[in-house]
């Protein structure tokens, strides 16, 4: 990426969370977050949230809330549980910081 697009995006990140203290970016983060703790769930259950496949290994069984603390501010995500077996998401890996393991994952 070019100096020049660096700067253009530092400067939309900076008017975005100036914009309204922060909430739009923390509901951009909530919403890149639960949609990899969804895609990280369908792959551990072999099949998407509804669909029936010879895949499967489980079944959903609700979900729990998790609170998660960015340097955006506290998130709330839902984690899936399954029927047989647990899931946790890599991403949210105990003492780990979440900055870490975003980054982690994105590369």
């Amino acid at each position: 990426m070019t100096l020049e697009h660096q700067s253009a995006l530092s400067s939309l990140a900076q008017a975005l969370t100036d914009a309204d203290s922060g909430e739009v970016m923390r509901r951009l983060l909530q919403g890149a977050l639960q949609a990899l703790i969804e895609a990280e769930a369908e792959t551990h259950v072999g099949a998407g949230r509804h669909e029936r496949a010879s895949t499967r290994t489980t079944q959903r069984n609700g979900s729990r809330e998790k609170l998660v603390a960015t340097t955006a501010g506290d998130l709330t995500v839902k984690i899936p549980k399954t029927r047989t077996g647990s899931f946790f998401p890599a991403l949210l890996h105990p003492r780990r910081r979440i900055d870490v393991a975003l980054h982690a994952v994105v590369m």
